[in-house]
């Protein structure tokens, strides 16, 4: 049986447990087992709008089509991830390592149900920690830069989802430039081809509360991105002292020169970081 502590994958908005393949293969060689879950509103999850495969494309039902992940929250999302994670760990807490939008339902879950999560490693990820919602941070002076807001193309709070049309080819470079940047155009095209439309707005939208005693007590760490144009640098660098203002222990950092999606641009760098957290986690719990 392998004794090492199990990782679950979480995936930001619009992406699937598919994106992490590359790096449960890097894990899988460090002797680490991982599972990459689909959360609420993507990939299994995630149905589609009708209005994106309707041919010939009706770009006003596409603007204006009630998504149906619409009641997905972070809230949610988290509950049901931590009956993911119950199904995973076998009574075990397990490493969450959650990337972008992620960091949101992963927070709430280290706040909900702290005992199953014997480390939270966030990768270029939201964490609203002091008690705004994600979609706050959206009009901070750290987001400046970003390049991923462009791409939404319907009012969310008309579709209750972060909706973008992934398979207009005029927007493909944009696409590209806000999550892979690094990544070659061969890998980047079928990443984009797999992509949902839409992100559940009843994710950002939600007011998470935390507590030091809860999510406080969980060890951090965070895994920077340097040329990232859908969470900036400076972004990151916020969510950072915000959860050390909150937790127990100091957050580990893991800088990274890569995009938005390491997982695809620099999977063995990332999967060496995840591994790095599952040694010292390891290592603790030996002493405790």
């Amino acid at each position: 049986m392998n004794n090492s502590l199990p990782v679950v994958l979480v995936h930001g908005f619009w992406h699937g447990s598919w994106c992490w393949n590359p790096v449960v293969e890097k894990l899988a060689g460090r002797g680490i087992l991982s599972v990459a879950v689909d959360l609420d509103g993507h990939g299994l999850c995630g149905p589609a709008p009708r209005a994106r495969r309707a041919r010939p494309f009706d770009a006003q039902a596409f603007a204006t089509e009630l998504s149906p992940v619409a009641t997905v929250t972070a809230s949610s999302a988290a509950a049901s991830l931590a009956e993911r994670i119950r199904t995973i760990g076998g009574g075990r807490p397990c490493l969450v390592v959650a990337h972008s939008m992620g960091g949101v339902v992963a927070t709430a879950l280290a706040e909900h149900a702290p005992e199953l999560v014997a480390g939270l490693v966030y990768v270029s990820a939201l964490a609203p920690v002091n008690g705004e919602p994600a979609a706050f941070y959206s009009t901070c002076p750290e987001n400046a830069g970003e390049k991923l807001l462009r791409l939404v193309g319907a009012d969310p709070a008309v579709v209750g989802a972060a909706r973008i049309d992934f398979d207009d080819p005029r927007r493909r470079d944009q696409i590209k430039e806000a999550f892979y940047g690094d990544i070659d155009d061969r890998t980047a095209d079928a990443a984009i081809a797999l992509l949902s439309s839409d992100g559940p707005v009843g994710i950002p939208a939600e007011e998470l509360t935390v507590t030091a005693q809860r999510y406080g007590s969980v060890p951090h760490a965070y895994v920077t991105c340097a040329r990232d144009n859908a969470l900036p640098l400076a972004l990151q660098h916020r969510f950072i002292k915000e959860i050390d203002a909150v937790s127990a222990a100091p957050t580990a950092v893991t800088e990274l020169d890569s995009s938005h999606s390491p997982f695809l641009s620099q999977p063995a760098a990332l999967a060496d970081a995840i591994a790095g957290t599952v040694s010292a986690l390891t290592s603790l719990r030996r002493v405790a």
